[in-house]
């Protein structure tokens, strides 16, 4: 079996010199593209001995974008068996590349593999503790998947590839056409990679938050009826209960206390649903703050890709870090 890897990134600094250390030798082929980035990634790659792709800034930069240049330039050479894709803020997990490729040769109907990402410094902030619970999900056949994955070139093909357009929720919307192509997808249990998202700023949570909120918009509308639940949520927690409020506080005090009201229930039912998974009170008290309060810049998100898509503008990268 041969194996490829592609990795993306953009001004990702010593993140990706540690991604890239732990590929060598590892496989076949390395691939780096970059998305503009003004440190030392471009350096940093090449002298790791990756080939790299250099993306040029005449059409707004994504993740999707990123993948989809990194396969065309695996198809200038011999295609690999299975290829991985890898963040460049990620770095793999030993003995997953090995364990991936077994479990792909081991069922030919599945397209795709994933595993476990874990975060490195979930300790940090609350911010980074939220990804490192968002990155915990069961083994088994699954319906989606992060950017990290291993998969099939036949099964690539067959869905198209990524969409570039796509800024955020790429994977989900790959995935959409994956499935619909035909083919099956495994979380197995192996830890996969250790992302490292750096976010110790409120500002930084809030930006992803809105990138979410956006993603959540485009491929919503791009395949009704996915996402439709997260949407709706936004729609209510994010939307329309912050108008109430506001008429509320201006107009009428018991509509405003009602709304608070509302949050209110949301919370708890956020904090009961993370402790019956086993997560500590505490812990979950502090989630379920940031989960609540998320609709308000999934809301902005939400917003921003419709009016882009009324106005027939692109679909900029929304970056938070």
């Amino acid at each position: 079996m041969t194996l490829a890897v592609i990795a993306i990134g953009r001004n990702e600094g010593a993140r990706l010199e540690a991604c890239l250390a732990s590929l060598q030798g590892r496989a076949a082929r390395i691939i780096y593209v970059d998305s503009g980035s003004v440190d030392q990634s471009v350096a940093t790659a090449r002298a790791a001995g990756a080939e790299v792709v250099e993306l040029s800034a005449d059409r707004p930069f994504t993740a999707a974008r990123a993948r989809s240049a990194g396969y065309a330039q695996l198809k200038t050479g011999e295609m690999p068996d299975f290829v991985q894709f890898i963040d460049g803020d990620c770095r793999v997990a030993e003995g997953w590349l090995e364990a991936a490729q077994a479990a792909l040769a081991a069922d030919e109907r599945f397209g795709l593999v994933t595993g476990w990402r874990r975060e490195i410094h979930p300790e940090a902030s609350i911010y980074n503790d939220l990804c490192h619970d968002e990155w915990d999900r069961p083994e088994g056949d699954i319906l989606t998947c992060g950017g990290d994955m291993m998969l099939r070139p036949a099964a690539y093909e067959a869905a198209g590839g990524f969409d570039a357009t796509v800024i955020a929720a790429e994977d989900d919307e790959f995935c959409v056409r994956l499935r619909a192509a035909g083919w099956k997808m495994r979380r197995i249990p192996h830890e996969m990679s250790f992302h490292d998202a750096a976010m110790l700023r409120f500002g930084q949570w809030w930006q992803r938050a809105v990138r979410s909120g956006h993603g959540f918009a485009q491929v919503g509308h791009m395949h009704p009826p996915y996402f439709a639940k997260e949407i709706r949520r936004v729609q209510i927690y994010g939307l329309v209960l912050p108008v109430l409020a506001l008429l509320g506080g201006l107009f009428a005090p018991l509509l405003f206390w009602g709304v608070l009201a509302l949050y209110g229930v949301n919370y708890l039912r956020t904090y009961r649903g993370l402790t019956a998974r086993g997560m500590a009170a505490p812990r979950a008290r502090r989630h379920s703050v940031f989960l609540t309060l998320s609709k308000l810049p999934n809301a902005l998100g939400l917003l921003l890709f419709h009016w882009r898509r009324l106005k027939g503008h692109s679909m900029q990268i929304i970056e938070y870090k």
